[in-house]
């Protein structure tokens, strides 16, 4: 009797150890993610605080996004896809803006948004109610290493969005965006999930302009 209740309590300490390490590890992994948005600037640049959790982007060929990793517009092209740990019946806004137009010096039209999906049901960005369509990053030439933000908001309900549609034919209507104003407009609060990727002029960029209408 003695024996066993021994090792129910070495049971107990050995799960409270191991809870113990599983907080810290998130612990640091959060401080880390916080500290890698705020070592490129997203915080404050384009949010206040950093999220608690790390958004899943890849694009085709398993090119994976990592926050501050250099990739290029070819890379970039396509819509890629987005993943999260969804909540059960919850709506999601799900952004990708940069904001260094024209560039990270002179950034006069921050921000220039590239991506505006909103409720989005679960973890389904195909279901969602598309704002402005996927368009790939096209850094003008000379102007450096640009930023890439994705950002995932929980909606409170579903929401009747008042902007305009944007087509990912024209670049109309995308600069001078703020997503710190868009949330608040909708009263989103702050974002629940962030990641980003840095890029910079390839011979792509031309042919995203010409699709554009520039």
């Amino acid at each position: 009797m003695l024996l066993r209740h021994g090792i129910a309590v070495l049971v107990v300490i050995l799960c409270l150890g191991v809870s113990a390490t599983v907080s810290q590890v998130g612990s640091r992994l959060l401080s880390s993610m916080a500290q890698a948005l705020e070592t490129h600037g997203v915080v404050p640049d384009v949010i206040e605080k950093a999220p608690s959790a790390l958004l899943n982007v890849s694009y085709p060929n398993n090119i994976k996004v990592e926050i501050g990793k250099v990739l290029t517009p070819t890379l970039v092209k396509d819509q890629p896809t987005v993943q999260w740990d969804a909540e059960a019946n919850a709506l999601y806004t799900l952004c990708m803006t940069d904001p260094d137009a024209p560039s990270r010096e002179n950034p006069k039209f921050r921000e220039w948004h590239h991506w505006l999906v909103g409720n989005i049901p679960g973890s389904d960005v195909s279901k969602g109610e598309v704002l402005s369509e996927y368009v790939g990053s096209g850094p003008p030439q000379g102007t450096g290493l640009h930023r890439y933000v994705f950002l995932l908001y929980k909606q409170n309900n579903k929401l009747t969005f008042t902007e305009k549609r944007l087509t990912n034919r024209s670049g109309d209507n995308r600069g001078k965006f703020s997503i710190k104003n868009f949330a608040a407009k909708y009263k989103l609060g702050d974002p629940i999930a962030a990641n980003m990727f840095q890029a910079e002029y390839d011979d792509y960029v031309p042919i995203l302009y010409k699709q554009l209408g520039n």
